[in-house]
């Protein structure tokens, strides 16, 4: 049985506060993108994981596939699997392509083996996983706040656009990025601009990591003015970097033009 793991990129990005425990609060809205992994489990005589594609560092048992078949292992009778994983979705990219992996992993297996694990209890399950985990098994937009893992349901559609998605070779550390950011309020919620034109997102939407970013790695900013150089109606960094994207009213043909990097182009869903 095999399943298709898609990466997802934040509409805006606002740091809140941080929390006694270390963490940021923020709120983002999060948008499924149709840039994939392939993901696939057989019943074998010994369980197995062989990854391909994007490499990977570090040990299988590390890999956020393997954690969440152990996960299901410490609860479910789950027989040996032999367990493949194509990685296409650039990783260090705030793209969520581990999370994603390992809720469809999840998933997978749940109708692989026959489970009948509720949805709800998909989610808890995920979220023991990472903090973005649970926005995958249902896999549609949301406005994410707490530390990106409270969920509430947007009618947000961009099918009427196309996204250019752009990584150059570039991997940003995360606890990095935090720390270089000031938390503050928003001037303006998220739930609010969404309601807005596209067209209007420029002036309005922001993520909070560019600075710092930008600042770090001006090759990244440079990219973003790139795809409003070429049109684009709304570009920002996803996460906290490092891929940029842009939402385009037509299609795009831009991969000659960043050969060096990762470029993903298609219609949005």
């Amino acid at each position: 049985m095999i399943c298709f793991p898609n990466a997802k990129i934040n509409l805006g990005l606002d740091i809140v506060s941080k929390r006694p425990d270390g963490y940021h609060n923020i709120e983002t809205v999060f948008y499924p993108i149709p840039v994939k992994d392939a993901l696939e489990v057989v019943q074998s005589n010994e369980s197995t994981f062989i990854q391909s594609g994007i490499p990977v560092d570090g040990p299988a048992e590390k890999n956020l596939v393997i954690k969440a078949l152990n996960l299901l292992k410490s609860q479910y009778d789950i027989p040996p699997l032999e367990v493949r994983l194509l990685k296409n979705i650039p990783f260090g990219a705030g793209l969520g392509g581990g999370s994603a992996d390992a809720a469809c992993m999840l998933k997978l297996i749940n109708e692989f083996c026959s489970l009948r694990i509720p949805q709800e209890h998909l989610e808890l399950m995920a979220s023991t996983l990472g903090a973005d985990c649970p926005f995958f098994i249902r896999n549609k937009p949301v406005y994410a706040s707490g530390i990106g893992n409270i969920f509430e349901p947007v009618n947000l559609s961009l099918q009427d656009y196309h996204l250019c998605l752009i990584k150059p070779d570039i991997s940003i550390s995360t606890p990095e990025a935090y720390s270089l950011v000031k938390p503050a309020q928003p001037i303006v919620s998220l739930k609010k601009i969404i309601e807005m034109p596209v067209e209007e997102w420029r002036e309005v939407m922001f993520n909070a990591f560019e600075k710092s970013v930008f600042a770090k790695q001006p090759v990244i900013e440079a990219l973003k003015n790139a795809l409003y150089e070429e049109g684009a109606v709304y570009a920002s960094m996803s996460g906290s970097g490092s891929s940029v994207f842009g939402l385009f009213k037509k299609p795009t043909n831009l991969k000659d033009q960043f050969a060096s990097c990762f470029v993903w182009e298609g219609k949005l869903q």
